[in-house]
């Protein structure tokens, strides 16, 4: 594979790209452009880096068609938000302040935040997807402790108030191991 310097200088530019570079895959793409300049063939550098012959290809050919600009890792932005920023302060100040009169519950669960986004905000999420959304916002679950049945708080309190203050001392010590 023919490849020649994009700009002069290139090369050492590279070269302490790849001294840097932290991300493997990054510094790869790097290690590739600059063993092409150098002159190495193209399966060369597939051994060399373990590399499959069309990343190999694939940016050499970027860096012949741009430069080294055209071989930075750019920016995942992924799929945008339904909500912008300024709707999802509105909808955690929403749930934090917890439910109203009109909500008909006592507390929150993701099925009520869910019913919250598409009445009120006009966004529809699946039930997943609004668990994520309150994750992302700080937001967790919270899971009281289970009270049992018989639990009275009355005669807990009975029971502390009335509870000895020490232990009596046993009478008879523990007999010594022969």
């Amino acid at each position: 594979m023919q490849i020649v310097e994009y700009n002069p200088g290139d090369i050492e530019i590279l070269k302490q790209k790849i001294r840097s570079e932290n991300d493997a895959k990054q510094r790869d793409r790097y290690r590739v452009v600059a063993m092409a300049i150098e002159g190495m063939q193209t399966k060369q550098i597939m051994r060399k880096l373990d590399r499959s012959k069309n990343f190999v290809q694939r940016w050499n050919y970027f860096y012949r068609d741009g430069g080294i600009e055209a071989i930075t890792a750019k920016k995942q932005t992924g799929r945008p938000t339904k909500l912008d920023s300024e709707k999802e302060s509105i909808f955690k100040e929403r749930i934090t302040a917890g439910p109203v009169e009109c909500d008909e519950v006592c507390t929150f669960v993701g099925r009520d935040a869910k019913t919250i986004l598409e009445e009120e905000f006009g966004v529809k999420y699946s039930l997943p997807g609004a668990y994520a959304l309150m994750h992302r916002l700080g937001l967790s679950c919270l899971k009281p402790r289970p009270k049992h049945r018989k639990n009275d708080p009355e005669k807990m309190q009975q029971w502390l108030e009335e509870a000895p203050f020490l232990s009596k001392k046993c009478e008879k010590a523990t007999p010594a191991k022969k």
